[in-house]
Order: C-alpha cells, then sequence, then structure tokens
C-alpha cells in the first residue's frame, strides 16, 4: 500500500514559523493586573496620554498663542474659554502649551538622572575601593540638602540669567537631575553590590569578558528591574518642582514659554479681586498629571515588585503556586498515610481452634 506525503502549502507553513503573535504594546502589563490596581492603571494611562497630546498638539488645539495678549483681562467666555491672566495672555492656551513645557522638563531630566545616576551606581557598586567611598560621600551631601533648595541653586548657575526657550527648559532639567541621580545611584548600587557576587558574574570573568562588559551588559540589564518605577514615582516629583520654580520666579520667561507655576504665581493677587480663572486651571493641569504619573508609578510597584500582594483582593502568582504545593502534598500525604495504615493493619485475631 503505498504511502501518501500531504503536502503543505505556505499559508501552512508560515502560521506555524510565525509562532507568537504581536500583541498591543503594555497588553500583558494590564492583563498582570486586577481590580483596584487595573482602575488604577487605566486611569494613570489616560491621564498621561491625554496630556502627552496636549503636549504634542499644542499649535493645534490652542486657540492663540501661549505670548498672544488681549486687553483687557476678560472672564470665560465663548472667545476666551477659561478667560485671560492679568498680563493678557489666554489661560487655556496657557494651559495647553504649558503641558508641552512639563513634558520636555520631565523627559530630559528623567533620561540625564538615569543616565548619570545608574551610570555611577554600577561602577560604585562593582568597582568598590576608594571609588566607591569618594562617590557615596558626594550622593550623600547631594542628598542631605533639601531637593527644592538644590533645584533653585542649580538652577541659578546654570541658567546664568538667561530665560530662554533651550535656557529656561536646560537649565530646569539640569536642576531637576540633580535632586534625582542620588536615588537612582543608591538603587541601582545597592542591586550591584548583590549582583557582582553572582554565579554568572564569575562565569563572566572566567569567560574573559572586561569590567565594562560584565557591569553594563550583565550586571545592569539584571539590576534595572525598580528603575521604571523610580522613573515614574521622579516624574511626578519633577512636575512639583518645575512648578515651584516657576512659582518663585526662576521658571522661564512668560514669551519664552508656557509654564503652569509661574501663572500661578502671577494669578495670586487675582484670587483677592475673586477672579478664580486665572489659578483654577493651571492647578487642575498639575493636580491630573502628577496624579496620573502618581498612579501607573503605584500600580508598576505593585506588579514588579513581587513582595506586595496585588490590589484586587487575589492572591498573586507565588501565592497560588505555594498553595497548589500544599494542596498536592496533603492529598498524597493523606493517601500515603491511608495506604501505611492499611498495610500496616493488624490482621484479623483468630480462634484458638484454628490452626
Amino acid at each position: 500500500m503505498a504511502v501518501v506525503t500531504p503536502v503543505l502549502s505556505v499559508a501552512d507553513i508560515v502560521p506555524a514559523v510565525s509562532g507568537k503573535k504581536r500583541q498591543f504594546p503594555g497588553l500583558a502589563l494590564l492583563q498582570s493586573t486586577h481590580g483596584i490596581q487595573r482602575i488604577m492603571l487605566l486611569i494613570g494611562v489616560v491621564l498621561v496620554i491625554f496630556f502627552v497630546v496636549l503636549a504634542l498638539f499644542a499649535p493645534v488645539l490652542a486657540p492663540y498663542k501661549f505670548n498672544a495678549i488681549f486687553t483687557p483681562q476678560l472672564p470665560p467666555s465663548a472667545m476666551h474659554w477659561f478667560g485671560t491672566t492679568v498680563g493678557g495672555f489666554d489661560v487655556m492656551s496657557r494651559v495647553i502649551y504649558g503641558a508641552r513645557t512639563a513634558i520636555e522638563v520631565i523627559l530630559l531630566a528623567v533620561a540625564l538622572s538615569i543616565a548619570v545616576g545608574v551610570t555611577l551606581g554600577v561602577i560604585s557598586g562593582f568597582i568598590g575601593t576608594w571609588v566607591d567611598r569618594v562617590l557615596v560621600l558626594i550622593m550623600d551631601a547631594l542628598y542631605s540638602f533639601p531637593s527644592l533648595l538644590l533645584a533653585i541653586v542649580v538652577r541659578i548657575m546654570v541658567a546664568a540669567g538667561h530665560s530662554g526657550p533651550f535656557a529656561g527648559i536646560l537649565s530646569a532639567a539640569v536642576s531637576i537631575t540633580v535632586v534625582f541621580i542620588p536615588q537612582y545611584f543608591r538603587v541601582t548600587r545597592n542591586a550591584t553590590i548583590q549582583a557582582k557576587v553572582e554565579p554568572y558574574v564569575d562565569a563572566a570573568r572566567v569567560a574573559g569578558a572586561n569590567p565594562g562588559r560584565i557591569m553594563f551588559g550583565h550586571i545592569l540589564p539584571n539590576v534595572s528591574q525598580s528603575i521604571p518605577v523610580l522613573m515614574t514615582l521622579n516624574a511626578s516629583e519633577a512636575i512639583l518642582t518645575l512648578a515651584a520654580l516657576g512659582f518663585l520666579g526662576l521658571g522661564i520667561e512668560p514669551n519664552s514659554a508656557a509654564e503652569w507655576g509661574f501663572d500661578l504665581s502671577k494669578a495670586r493677587s487675582d484670587l483677592i479681586n475673586g477672579i478664580w480663572w486665572t489659578a483654577i486651571f493651571p492647578g487642575i493641569a498639575i493636580v491630573l498629571i502628577v496624579l496620573g504619573v502618581t498612579l501607573i508609578g503605584e500600580s508598576l510597584n505593585d506588579v514588579l515588585n513581587p513582595l506586595l500582594r496585588t490590589r484586587g483582593g487575589t492572591t498573586t502568582a507565588d501565592e497560588e503556586e505555594v498553595a497548589s504545593v500544599i494542596e498536592s502534598t496533603d492529598i498524597n500525604g493523606g493517601l500515603d498515610g491511608a495506604q501505611r495504615s492499611t498495610a500496616g493493619a493488624a490482621p484479623p485475631p483468630q480462634s484458638r481452634g484454628e490452626p
């Protein structure tokens, strides 16, 4: 009898070769959350995406330029939905363009903080000796300063009297970066000290890898789990620090870029006169973006930290695994005990007349 070999077409081969389907970015993270934790993450993502859209499409969404002047000061109306400030600026346009300034400063500050703090933390924890002692001393000195005071000092030193759009954003980002570098340094250094004694590091040394490859090719990928959580939490603090600098008059000039902290500072005198719209809308913007970033950070912390329980009232994967092992052990133990009791049971007593 002849054996018929089935012929496979390209359509049959491609799915088998491709195997894994593409998923929407972040879908796996969303699926790993439960209950209140998932609600927090969704709210945070929606708020952050909303402000990112405002920042990207500010020239399209804003009805006027952020530095367009209208006189006299006008309340909310059909032409000016959020009213105008005492300086004649449209509040809605300032709020929308302020989102662009906030996003730019946050991204630049967090990127610089990670680049400097993580790099120094890995080097300090891996090399040790006097290099570690000097870097720890410098970071402790920076960390001992009040964050806002340190940001003000660095802002004055970097700006050097210039508050243009580029100089203002760069100086604000650098001043916030100096505040965050010690945090990334401490977290990365402590994780590196624990990781450099692991077997895979010894194996890399035996294989002839140089220290740079060991630090940034082997150790860094294994100590960077907490960086996303710290990044999101620092982003919310960066927004507040930027607003504080603008509120104190150390931010960006109003004709160069829109800044929520500066607008709040100029709105103090309006509140006395019953003019509420110049302060409430920039304040709401600061609260919402900080809330969104904080919710994302807290959700990431719960998902990525195995020591924390989920907030949805369900057990974690580790707890389910332990419970299944205990349950199977109890079942097997009960069966084995029953078998042992049956096997080891004494035979029924025989009568004296039986042989």
